[in-house]
């Protein structure tokens, strides 16, 4: 009898263990059977997963998979961003794009690209030869041309290649020509598919609408123009092997704003930069990709597809152990107190502040969503003053995702007040 109470002893406190009591709760409880639940919670000190639940299926990611860019960036990038290749030939000089994308940005902008050419004496030439591939990434739906989120791919960005309607103004202005109202057009500004002319209906409504216009490299010309007022020409020259490249603002500036409003554009353009630092002559964002899997990450193909560095894409695949694995990497290439200003802390900022929290921010995370998908990866603090990493990936729901984030962080509680 002696030996038997201590076992069962020992049972009672192992069964109501908060690993054993939420890894129960995920697999009964309809707050997460009623749709493809995935959760993996890990403790990187004793180095062992605390909770694994579905956490080797693969899930669709959304914009967690700004995570995958964010670590290409720490690996390739440097303190400052690239912002151009130059070469002068002669009376000219021609300059090639890196992807940077703080060129007259509306709400990031970065000057350093026009006080670099409105102080040269040459004649200016923009060349897109470096980049040949395509406007959208691979998976992206065709009919959101008109929407914010997704703005087209290219070399040289210029106003983050959108047109700001807010307040009755047009930006840039050269824009303003080309749009027109309608007394039966629909809500909001709608752009032509193929082209940039913008409609909108006679007394709308002046709310700030960001729409993407159609990038050229012509456009670009023309926009630096009339920003510069000097003449700006077109060429369709290869980079030089001379080339110089000239660098701008802080690459943690970028980074805090892709993860705290989820910036799409930002985190494609960080693979063309991250391309730009590694080979002068060509962007191949795309390869980027594929050097990280193949060279760096591993992953089994079970297990990951990483497709574009937004989350845009459907083809996305990645499991909530993957994640685990990409947060220790992420941890141990950049100290917490820095890591934890550049991702949004739940209840305080970016994505994460309207998830409920008191007190002192617990939860410093990615978040991800599109229909029917919501997820949260990152860090947590628990009351024990342990800092746990951990994904909760949530798919195929039909409830609204407000319901779904406000599971999430329930459950992130839990994890607070127990571990």
């Amino acid at each position: 009898m002696k030996v038997v109470l201590p076992f069962i002893f020992l049972l009672i406190v192992v069964g109501c263990s908060p690993a054993r009591r939420l890894s129960r709760d995920l697999r009964t409880k309809s707050t997460y059977t009623d749709h493809f639940t995935g959760v993996a919670l890990y403790d990187p000190i004793q180095r062992r997963s605390l909770i694994q639940h579905n956490a080797d299926k693969p899930f669709t990611p959304a914009s967690n998979a700004k995570l995958f860019s964010f670590y290409a960036g720490l690996l390739s990038l440097h303190d400052s961003l690239p912002v151009l290749r130059y070469a002068v030939r002669n009376d000219s000089l021609i300059f090639w794009g890196t992807g940077n994308p703080l060129l007259l940005h509306p709400d990031l902008p970065d000057t350093t690209a026009l006080a670099f050419l409105r102080n040269r004496p040459e004649r200016l030439f923009f060349s897109p030869a470096n980049y040949d591939g395509p406007r959208f990434g691979s998976g992206w739906a065709w009919d959101d041309y008109n929407d914010d989120y997704s703005p087209e791919l290219s070399s040289l960005p210029i106003y983050g290649n959108v047109v700001r309607f807010a307040n009755g103004k047009i930006s840039p202005a050269r824009f303003i020509d080309s749009t027109h109202t309608l007394a039966k057009a629909p809500d909001g500004v709608h752009r032509a598919e193929f082209g940039n002319q913008f409609v909108k209906a006679v007394g709308a409504k002046s709310a700030r609408q960001d729409v993407p216009f159609r990038w050229s490299p012509l456009l670009v010309a023309q926009l630096l123009a009339d920003t510069l007022h000097r003449f700006v020409g077109v060429v369709n020259a290869p980079v030089s092997l001379n080339a110089r490249l000239l660098r701008g603002s802080s690459t943690d500036s970028l980074y805090k704003r892709m993860l705290y409003v989820s910036d799409n554009q930002f985190a494609e353009q960080v693979l063309f930069m991250a391309s730009a630092e590694r080979a002068s002559n060509n962007l191949t964002p795309t390869a980027e990709i594929r050097l990280l899997v193949d060279s760096v990450l591993n992953y089994p193909k079970v297990s990951a597809r990483w497709v574009d560095g937004s989350g845009l894409s459907r083809y996305n695949l990645f499991t909530p152990n993957i994640f685990i694995d990409l947060l220790g990497r992420i941890y141990a290439k950049v100290p917490q107190q820095r890591l934890f200003t550049l991702i949004p802390a739940a209840g305080r900022s970016g994505t994460l502040r309207s998830m409920s929290m008191s007190n002192k921010p617990y939860i410093f995370a990615k978040s991800g969503s599109m229909t029917g998908v919501y997820n949260l990866s990152g860090y947590v603090l628990t009351k024990r003053n342990k800092l746990l990493y951990f994904s909760i990936m949530h798919n195929n729901f039909t409830q609204p995702v407000s319901e779904i984030r406000r599971r999430t962080a329930a459950l992130l509680t839990e994890i607070h007040e127990r571990f």
